[in-house]
């Protein structure tokens, strides 16, 4: 699977400001920007960005997957800190 494949699955499920994708392997970092995570735990969510690649986790094409969410607020914020 390749970062284009891994940002459409995502970018088709939510509607998200900013989406940065880095896959190495079978290891998956991604960095998800969206009001949508205010009023969400951070398990929360982790649930709503982890949905869409539900398939390709568990058919073992992505292993590990990490997941930093933000609301736009917090990421004009923290960029910097997690680029």
């Amino acid at each position: 699977m390749e970062v284009i494949e891994i940002e459409k699955l995502i970018n088709d499920a939510l509607e998200l400001d900013e989406l940065q994708v880095k896959f190495d392997g079978s290891q998956c970092s991604i960095v998800a920007v969206a009001d949508l995570f205010a009023d969400l735990s951070r398990v929360k969510r982790q649930q709503v960005v982890f949905a869409p690649l539900a398939g390709a986790i568990k058919d073992g094409t992505i292993h590990a997957v990490t997941v930093k969410t933000f609301t736009k607020a917090q990421w004009q914020r923290d960029k910097l800190f997690n680029m």
